[in-house]
């Protein structure tokens, strides 16, 4: 015990670790919290409902300061009247709610009538505008007087009304409005028929906000003003302006003059030199044609193991059972162990076969479908099996599928046989001659030598999808890049012919130089 209040911290300890600026104010109500009374009432009773001040923290019963929980829910700052008196511009905040979704909750006497007398007067110009076919419009507030400038009393009545939209401040009254409506003046009161009013036009002043164009801006270029001929070729009309056509036809056609004058003299300078490249490219389709010759014969043996398969099971089909095999199955044993899946103890004998169960019973709880249908030429792997709730196929495989593809039942005069190895890689041509039912060393065999093929044949299957994939990459870049317009846009530069022109340009500058000093020096000669 004695360690436990050694170890327990005090109040002053607990508020140093939290000993933040913004939290001074409630390590202070820690601090004072035994024996402390709440509230005007200066009493600890915690039990009733009980509002926070905003400025001193200070907590006050509901009922002693006249406010419900109901109006509490409306209220976003509140401050207490001790507060209020120490710094008059504090008052009390609420939420702003619409007035026909909450009722008045202070029960004014005075909030009825005056929406009475609207309803009232909102009626009788219903009624003398229908009578009339006439409308008047109230006069606007001018916004710009006194009266509209003066800010909230915040003691008025209309100031104290804590829930919906607040009527306006009486104190702020506009005094044009004021001495329109006291005068009576015709051009304060617009009054105009309904037909008028349904024709009125929109104010011209709200235009819609246009939007920004692409190009704000528009570019003149100066060499195109003024007429100038169409450069279409055999065309001699004017060209529009700021373009060099008169029309889109003679830009085409004189595109298509220009290919037909550029383009021979590309392809026989593509055609002269060798491309790196495209070598590169060669290469690298043989390569892949030759890993894709391996696929194509790993996938031959695989048909070949496959049809192997065929003829063992076919060969255990018509052989007869081996009494002494049979009798040797039924030999007990004593080991047990454990389930992988499950985890439940199992005798050793039947392990395989409770694991297969198992197994099966949790891969059909799971799905793996896709919304393609496999298209392999020959034999399908896959289970394939539409389900129309997922409106999916099965793609697992249908050897090992134990939702779609069930096991057929076996005979008691069906035959194991599996083929029988030694030193575990060699076989002996034998098979075993067990009962198939009640063969547990080899339970399954079958199924699982049918997978292992099955499961070989999708590697090769992906294998071979990648190497077509580049393929088809590798070919697309070889026939772009001698393309119409990969040999209009670029060049090719013949080094070794540009480097024998260099050379001979510059011997023949040599040449000129010695014939000029040989010139000078007979002139010098002839003096």
């Amino acid at each position: 015990m004695s360690e436990k209040k050694k170890n327990k911290k005090s109040k002053e300890e607990i508020a140093k670790e939290f000993d933040l600026p913004e939290r001074k104010s409630k390590i202070a109500t820690i601090m004072k919290q035994d024996g402390q009374a709440y509230c005007i009432c200066r009493t600890s009773d915690c039990s009733r409902f009980m509002i926070c001040c905003d400025g001193c923290e200070e907590w006050y019963h509901g009922d002693c300061i006249n406010i419900t929980e109901k109006e509490a829910k409306h209220i976003k700052h509140y401050y207490c009247q001790r507060c209020k008196e120490e710094d008059p511009t504090l008052q009390t905040v609420f939420r702003v709610v619409p007035m026909e979704k909450t009722a008045n909750p202070l029960g004014n006497a005075t909030a009825i009538p005056m929406e009475q007398e609207k309803r009232k007067k909102s009626k009788d110009l219903t009624a003398l505008g229908e009578a009339g076919k006439l409308v008047t419009s109230k006069v606007n507030r001018c916004g710009t007087c006194e009266g509209c400038r003066t800010p909230n009393c915040n003691v008025c009545e209309a100031c104290r009304i804590r829930v919906g939209h607040k009527p306006r401040c009486e104190r702020r009254v506009c005094l044009v409005q004021m001495q329109a409506e006291m005068s009576g003046q015709a051009p304060v009161t617009v009054t105009r028929t309904v037909k008028e009013r349904k024709k009125e036009k929109p104010n011209k002043d709200r235009q819609r906000k246009r939007k920004r164009s692409l190009t704000p801006e528009v570019f003149l270029n100066p060499d195109l003003d003024g007429v100038r001929q169409c450069y279409g070729p055999s065309c001699r009309h004017n060209a529009r302006p700021q373009s060099k056509y008169c029309s889109d036809e003679c830009g085409l056609n004189l595109a298509t003059a220009r290919i037909f004058q550029v383009l021979p003299q590309r392809v026989q300078e593509w055609n002269l030199t060798r491309c790196r490249a495209e070598e590169e490219n060669k290469k690298q389709l043989d390569q892949i044609r030759s890993k894709q010759a391996l696929v194509r014969f790993a996938l031959a043996e695989l048909d070949k193991r496959h049809q192997e398969l065929d003829m063992i099971v076919e060969r255990a089909r018509h052989s007869t059972l081996d009494p002494n095999l049979k009798e040797h199955n039924d030999i007990e044993d004593e080991q047990s162990m454990y389930c992988i899946t499950c985890g439940h103890e199992i005798h050793s004998r039947t392990a395989i076969k409770h694991m297969e169960k198992c197994f099966n019973k949790y891969e059909s709880q799971a799905s793996f479908g896709s919304i393609f249908k496999t298209r392999i030429e020959g034999q399908s792997m896959f289970c394939d099996f539409y389900n129309f709730a997922s409106k999916t196929y099965c793609k697992r495989l249908k050897v090992l599928c134990p939702e779609h593809c069930k096991d057929p039942k076996v005979s008691d005069t069906d035959v194991c046989g599996c083929p029988l190895v030694s030193n575990v890689f060699t076989p002996t041509g034998e098979f075993c001659r067990a009962p198939k039912k009640s063969c547990y060393k080899h339970y399954v065999w079958e199924k699982i030598r049918r997978a292992e093929i099955d499961l070989e044949r999708v590697r090769q299957w992906l294998k071979m999808d990648e190497l077509l994939e580049q393929e088809r990459q590798i070919r697309h870049q070889m026939a772009s890049r001698a393309g119409v317009l990969g040999l209009m846009l670029h060049s090719t530069y013949n080094h070794e012919v540009m480097e024998e022109l260099c050379r001979q340009q510059q011997q023949l500058a040599a040449a000129q130089q010695q014939k000029q000093l040989l010139d000078k020096q007979e002139m010098h000669i002839m003096q």
